[in-house]
């Protein structure tokens, strides 16, 4: 199915930074090879990536109004910065789908000079060296049978805030060395659904021997906090992570959200509750998730165990009777925000009993 993702109401022909994301059909590893490892990655391109790296350039050419910022192709996506200076004759989108159809006709261009019959890949598929060897030479014949090179559709991130500029570029830049370390840590990678955390199932990522620490306090703060008091408990946390304590939290409250910045900046171990933010069990997405930003690192070094509870949570009698003992709301709705954030606390508390 199509993924797009565009703003309501934006003018995709006006002034704007975007940052486009497209995948490969079928996440097929085309455009190159990742080399390298986690202190100096890169993807050295294919043929037909290069033609794709041509086909970006040649697609943005005749607008003297747009920049492209920054650009990196990974063997199965590829990610690019735009910056529309003035406004353009037609919409970011018009510009993307012919240079989409510019790819597909270089892609077709590739299968004819390669000259993949199915009797060719056969033979290399009898002499591969390797499973990953294999994979390609399946992926090949499946998308020598495809007209199309990319998934249907695009994902454009608008940057609406100062800073976010050079945060996109650096993000694009970084991809290599990120998918190295994904690469070279897959077990604090994977999503895992269907496990048990304290008695609910949830799905969890990253470090999953965290929640076996003997020594974790639950990390919770009022809204009604000053910045004084969130100040005088940050350092009381590091404090206490620094003898070995492991905090837990939802990270709902503008205290917890600084403290929890602080624990991860200074190194410690935090484990982490979500709402919502996993893809579903079984998604095209699922296979490729990973966090983004500062959960990234953190989840790099082992530090970070992201859990998402199912549903289950908030059906929950004991969680349900906690919820209202506390508001004193004996009708809140489960699908409210405040039953969601206050049975998430509740597990916080939950996991750390």
């Amino acid at each position: 199915m199509p993924r797009n993702y565009r703003l309501q109401y934006w003018d995709y022909k006006g002034r704007g930074i975007y940052m486009i994301t497209m995948n490969i059909d079928g996440r097929q590893p085309l455009l190159g090879v990742l080399q390298g490892g986690t202190d100096g990655a890169w993807v050295e391109y294919s043929s037909l990536g290069k033609d794709v790296s041509e086909q970006i350039e040649q697609a943005f050419e005749p607008y003297a109004q747009i920049q492209i910022c920054a650009k990196q192709l990974m063997p199965d996506h590829l990610h690019f910065v735009v910056w529309v200076k003035e406004a353009i004759p037609v919409t970011i989108g018009e510009i993307i789908r012919k240079m989409k159809i510019g790819c597909t006709h270089a892609y077709q261009d590739y299968l004819r000079m390669n000259a993949q019959s199915t009797d060719a890949i056969s033979k290399q598929h009898m002499n591969a060296r390797s499973t990953d060897d294999v994979g390609s030479i399946n992926d090949l014949r499946i998308h020598a049978q495809q007209p199309s090179l990319f998934e249907p559709g695009f994902h454009d991130r608008v940057l609406l805030h100062a800073g976010q500029l050079r945060s996109m570029i650096n993000y694009v830049h970084d991809n290599p060395r990120r998918a190295a370390i994904k690469r070279a840590h897959p077990e604090l990678f994977k999503l895992r659904h269907e496990q048990q955390v304290a008695g609910l199932g949830c799905t969890i990522l990253g470090n999953c021997f965290l929640p076996d620490d003997p020594m974790k306090e639950v990390l919770q703060c009022s809204r009604s906090l000053t910045q004084t008091d969130i100040d005088r408990l940050k350092n009381e946390c590091l404090q206490h992570a620094a003898r070995g304590v492991v905090y837990v939290s939802a990270g709902i409250s503008e205290g917890e959200k600084q403290i929890c910045k602080a624990l991860r900046e200074a190194g410690f171990p935090l484990i982490i509750l979500l709402s919502k933010g996993f893809p579903a069990s079984g998604s095209p997405h699922a296979r490729y998730y990973k966090p983004q930003g500062v959960y990234f690192e953190t989840c790099a070094a082992g530090k970070l165990l992201l859990i998402e509870p199912s549903d289950e949570l908030y059906e929950a009698p004991t969680v349900e009777a906690e919820v209202y003992q506390k508001t004193g709301i004996r009708d809140l709705p489960h699908t409210s925000l405040r039953y969601r954030f206050l049975a998430l606390n509740a597990m916080v508390r939950r996991i750390c009993r």
